[in-house]
């Protein structure tokens, strides 16, 4: 039995639940050339506007770009920022019949102003408003029905005034009744609103607030308040160029340095964050692995200007460079394959363990690998049970990008992921396989 699979192999389509605060981000970029003669203040030449889903909006998109099927629960104003937001949604396939339209209420929108890839002013309008009884009980009755086909909910809190204390407690115990695990971002000086919750991820200033603690406190003595006050099994603190620590019930604390390449932009990182525990909680995950995972994608959010969307397949390529174990995937875990490359030009080489790594192999993996760059290299290992070192070395080619055990077929792996070309080692040659039928029949 080959032990090396990667931890993306795991992961498959899942259905989350997302409820809290939904807005509208609006970005306008432009370049400074000047300084106003009316006031000493920059002059904003607008060369581009454009408006995404934000709060709980950004943690559904970033959700779906990981693979998940997303159902959104919230609410939204009467109002033009209200339908852009819904129209952004329902174009990424989020199931939108849980937003709920409450006259009086602004759907918030934050603008943001960015000049020469850095922000420089972000406008905010929008106004704390509480929901009413008769919409919570509203909520509610939708997410009774619909937390019996969710595996994960996600609750994105951006203190709106949209998840009462009654909402939030009513959730929280419905979802743990169904063995649902209900993640949570925090917001507010009161973390017991949240009792009863899987995991808790706060960032590092909202939760010395929430302690009531001063910022020269040890953050073990943080972490060990907030537990008990939140009645939680785990403890997620994000630490911004720290990266992020994670604490257990029992005392463990575990922390994940930062991986980031270079930070431009913080906004986001956070629902980047939720996004990935809950996709790796519903996937079977264990915390720490989910927690790594989160870290890694919190670390290519940061280098992208706004709330950046981070796809499997950039976390993939970042594993990649950390463990070469993550290029293995097998048939039952080929959707996390089609993730990993998305957007992306590829060939597939067939070839034989039983054979081992001959000169000829060697040598056409350098030829296949070396011709284009952009194009990713596959190799699909045929034989049922593939010799394991094999295998290790085929993980420390730089020249391989990905590995394929134990699928049914060459035929049926072309099916699945279309690549450009497909290759196959016979007798020591390479040999190509133009047409679909050659590939199909072997």
């Amino acid at each position: 039995m080959v032990k090396l699979v990667g931890v993306l192999n795991n992961f498959l389509p899942v259905n989350v639940l997302v409820i809290g605060d939904f807005m509208l981000d609006t970005y306008t970029t432009g370049r400074v050339k000047r300084v106003s003669p009316e006031a000493p203040v920059p002059v904003l030449h607008v060369q581009n506007k454009e408006s995404r889903p934000g709060g709980a909006g950004n943690v559904a998109l970033n959700l779906t770009t990981l693979g998940a099927h997303v159902f959104a629960l919230g609410r939204i104003g009467a109002d033009m920022p209200g339908e852009k937001l819904v129209d952004a949604l329902l174009k990424e396939g989020i199931n939108t019949k849980g937003l709920f339209v409450q006259q009086g209420f602004q759907t918030p929108v934050k603008e943001r102003l960015i000049a020469d890839a850095q922000q420089v002013l972000r406008v905010d309008s929008e106004a704390n408003c509480p929901i009413s009884s008769d919409m919570e009980e509203e909520i509610l009755e939708i997410f009774q029905r619909q937390v019996a086909s969710t595996d994960v909910v996600a609750i994105s809190d951006y203190g709106k005034g949209f998840l009462s204390r009654y909402l939030l407690q009513s959730i929280i115990e419905i979802a743990r009744a169904q063995g649902v695990p209900v993640i949570v971002d925090p917001k507010g000086p009161d973390f017991s609103r949240y009792l009863g919750a899987t995991v808790i991820k706060p960032n590092l200033q909202e939760a010395y607030i929430a302690a009531q603690r001063s910022h020269e406190a040890p953050l073990q003595e943080v972490a060990e308040l907030l537990l008990r006050v939140c009645d939680v099994d785990e403890l997620l603190i994000t630490r911004s160029e720290a990266g992020i620590s994670l604490f257990h019930r029992g005392g463990e604390r575990v922390d994940f340095p930062v991986r980031s390449k270079e930070v431009k932009d913080v906004t986001g990182a956070g629902d980047t964050v939720l996004a990935m525990i809950s996709v790796a909680l519903a996937n079977g995950l264990d915390i720490k692995r989910a927690a790594q995972l989160a870290n890694i994608a919190a670390g290519l959010a940061i280098e992208r200007i706004g709330c950046a969307r981070i796809h499997l397949s950039q976390i993939a390529e970042r594993l990649l460079e950390y463990d070469v174990d993550n290029k293995v995937f097998d048939e039952e875990h080929l959707f996390a394959l089609q993730q990993a490359l998305k957007g992306k030009h590829y060939t597939v080489l067939g070839v034989d363990s039983s054979h081992g790594m001959s000169t000829a192999l060697f040598r056409a993996i350098r030829r296949l690998s070396s011709r284009d760059q952009d194009k990713k290299l596959i190799v699909y290992v045929r034989d049922q049970n593939p010799d394991e070192e094999f295998i290790l070395l085929l993980s420390s080619l730089a020249e391989v990008d990905f590995i394929v055990l134990k699928c049914e077929s060459l035929r049926s792996l072309c099916k699945i992921i279309q690549p450009a070309e497909a290759f196959l080692m016979k007798e020591g040659a390479l040999v190509l396989l133009e047409t679909s039928s050659a590939i199909f029949s072997q």
